[in-house]
């Protein structure tokens, strides 16, 4: 038995499958799901998982449930909730769970808090037909009618259906189809509705009535292990870069050092030419001028 994870309700869009359907599906977002504490079987006399998700502001938050996160040197959470699990599916305390933890095409069981609707009448908190809108009824269409017999018993039973508060209740919704998950920004795309308003938390466990399929994470999905795969699988993709022999790098250095060498060589052997030209012209204008002044001195 694995642990659950909690989540809260965004709202609903719809995804496109491979052949085109549009899937009408409710988003539900796990913001840093991570375990808080244990219960084993020698001291709490069950075993469970404590999930803490969300960010809570430490300053809203009483001394008790601070120093209950201090010990466990774990961020405060906004919502914590207990899944059990077999010993099997025990996590260690400061692990974050991804969203990969359900897989695409598994069932869930989702538990959540209906939308509250205040003090509702018997037509519509328990679908009842109401009394005729004509012949003889009046300003009573939508009422309940007899709610008990005669004189014997002469009471109400317990239980029976009344007008009265409805919603704002435990619910859950089973054998719901996870149709994707995001793990880049922790979404979990589930088909159909779940209970609860937008920006209510919901409970996502495995489904009680169906198989696991094949594939799935035992005991949980970590983030920790999925960054410690991709930081070797890195490191593997740059290991033959770096290990290159070093006389191949320094013979490409002197190949360059050569490049630069005969560049450099055409610009020296082009500049002498210029620099002798430019001689041969000052002394052309040097005779031009010595030639010059004996005439003046003969005028």
């Amino acid at each position: 038995m694995r642990t659950g994870l909690i989540g809260k309700k965004v709202g609903m869009t719809r995804v496109f499958d491979d052949g085109g359907i549009h899937v009408p599906v409710t988003v539900v977002h796990v913001e840093a799901c991570q375990v808080v504490a244990q219960r084993t079987e020698e001291k709490d006399g069950y075993t469970a998982l404590q999930i803490g998700v969300g960010k809570a502001k430490v300053k809203r938050m009483g001394n008790p449930l601070r120093g209950y996160f201090r010990k466990a040197s774990i961020e405060p959470k906004a919502k914590l909730g207990e899944f059990r699990v077999s010993e099997d599916g025990l996590v260690d305390v400061g692990a974050e769970i991804s969203v990969d933890h359900f897989v695409d095409g598994q069932y869930v069981d989702v538990t959540g808090t209906t939308i509250g609707k205040g003090f509702a009448g018997v037509m519509k908190r328990h679908n009842f037909k109401g009394l005729r809108a004509t012949h003889g009824v009046s300003v009573s269409h939508r009422s309940g009618g007899s709610t008990g017999q005669c004189q014997d018993p002469g009471k109400v039973f317990k239980g029976k259906k009344m007008a009265g508060h409805m919603g704002d209740v435990q619910a859950t919704q089973q054998n719901l189809l996870v149709v994707r998950t995001v793990p880049e920004e922790d979404l979990i795309l589930i088909r159909g509705s779940v209970p609860g308003s937008k920006g209510g938390w919901v409970t996502i466990s495995d489904a009680v009535k169906k198989t696991l399929p094949e594939g799935v994470p035992m005991p949980a999905s970590l983030k920790s292990a999925k960054s410690d795969a991709t930081k070797s699988e890195a490191t593997e993709a740059e290991t033959p870069a770096e290990d290159a022999p070093a006389e191949e790098t320094a013979s490409e250095e002197v190949a360059s050092n050569d490049a630069t060498t005969d560049e450099a060589a055409p610009e020296v052997k082009a500049e002498a030419p210029a620099k002798e030209e430019a001689k041969a012209d000052q002394g052309e204008t040097a005779a031009d001028d010595a030639g010059e002044k004996p005439e003046e001195s003969k005028e």
